[in-house]
């Protein structure tokens, strides 16, 4: 068996990679980054240290990577005759894989098994759009060749700080991980990846995962550095700050239990092994690197507004989760580029206009004007300085 990962940063090799490769497919990474390509083939196994309780060391074999920017033919190839290709390269990137998988769906024998695709990306249903992208480019040639793929949305979680600077393609992580997939697509013919778990309804675990861990950690991130704290862990040792997350994550259970019907007993308990999970000190996570590209997180359907704007649609508080987007206009980061960007957008914009450009929310929305208060108050906070 053979799988095809695009995207062989940390995520790639430390769980996607993991789990493939303890399922027992051969592993071909695909990037664009020459260096990390090259050091990958260097060396014939890496390790996955996990850190924290329960932490285990997990050795990689029987992995190649290719350059898809300089060699695309070859990961063509490879696609032709695999048996699975997921990715972890961000959502945004999708449209630069499908081209791709494309041609790999065009080289491939008709009478082949179906090719299993699963985007493994921090956005819902990112595989959906994966596969409407490759149907988009594949225009009237579609039609013949889509039964050769079948494409499952999947939720994936592990946290996968910056490692440090000597690991070369070792990873450390955290023990815990979940990936949950899609079971219909596959028929009676699932993919073989211990530890995941197949569901015949992924929507709830799709969003308790966003707007619990994504929401969770983002929140952390940009309450920790108005603080001036340098860590997650740090920031959440703060009651003043946990306090705050946890506030904003109680607006989000009660959101999943209005939306999924899921149980309050259990929100409660996966909030309580999110924030654990969340104050482990043996991953020293930055609240730089977390809160980082802030304007893709303050977009519409992404882990503040997403569920924010779900909730004041259904009467529901969103107090908490608005004081967390107010945080986020806060985060003011030299080295982060869209840091950057936002902060020159509320001082070039009135607050109506970047509420509506950044949030996409329109004015009649009932969360626009909460929104647009707090926005109002960073511009009055940048005014004065």
């Amino acid at each position: 068996m053979k799988a095809v990962h695009f995207g062989a940063g940390n995520i790639g090799r430390g769980f996607v990679g993991l789990l493939l490769h303890q399922g027992g497919y051969e592993l071909v990474f695909s990037d664009v980054a020459a260096p990390l390509v090259d050091a990958i083939n260097e060396v014939s196994e890496y390790t996955v240290h996990e850190v924290g309780e329960g932490g285990v060391d997990t050795v990689v074999t029987g992995f190649r990577a290719i350059n898809s920017a300089t060699d695309p033919d070859a990961v063509v190839d490879e696609i032709a005759s695999a048996d699975v290709v997921t990715t972890a390269v961000g959502p945004t990137i999708l449209k630069f894989v499908a081209p791709h998988i494309l041609k790999g769906l065009g080289l491939r024998n008709p009478s082949a098994a179906p090719l299993q695709v699963m985007a493994c990306e921090n956005a819902i249903n990112a595989t959906d759009l994966l596969r409407d992208e490759i149907r988009a480019q594949a225009g009237d040639a579609w039609d013949a060749i889509q039964g050769r793929a079948v494409f499952a949305n999947t939720a994936v979680d592990r946290i996968v700080p910056a490692q440090p600077a000597d690991a070369g393609v070792d990873v450390t992580v955290e023990p815990f991980y979940e990936w949950a997939i899609e079971r219909p697509p596959f028929g009676d013919a699932p993919p073989s990846i211990p530890g995941a778990h197949f569901v015949d309804d992924l929507g709830p675990y799709i969003e308790r995962k966003l707007f619990t861990v994504n929401t969770g950690h983002a929140t952390t991130a940009y309450f920790g550095a108005q603080a001036g704290v340098e860590t997650i862990a740090a920031a959440l040792a703060d009651d003043s700050i946990a306090a705050r997350v946890s506030a904003a994550l109680e607006e989000t259970s009660a959101l999943l239990a209005a939306k999924h019907g899921l149980a309050a007993d259990d929100l409660a308990q996966y909030r309580a092994t999110i924030l654990r999970r969340f104050r482990n000190d043996a991953l020293p996570d930055t609240v730089w690197r977390v809160g980082r590209q802030p304007l893709r997180k303050l977009s519409r359907h992404e882990r503040f507004i997403g569920p924010a704007a779900e909730a004041a649609e259904r009467g529901l508080s969103t107090t908490a989760l608005v004081a967390a987007i107010g945080a986020a206009l806060a985060f003011d980061d030299a080295e982060d580029e869209q840091s950057v960007q936002l902060q020159a957008q509320l001082r070039e914009q009135d607050a109506a206009t970047f509420t509506a450009a950044v949030t996409g929310l329109e004015p009649e929305h009932p969360l626009f004007p909460q929104v647009e208060a707090v926005v109002a108050a960073r511009q009055s906070e940048l005014a004065g300085t």
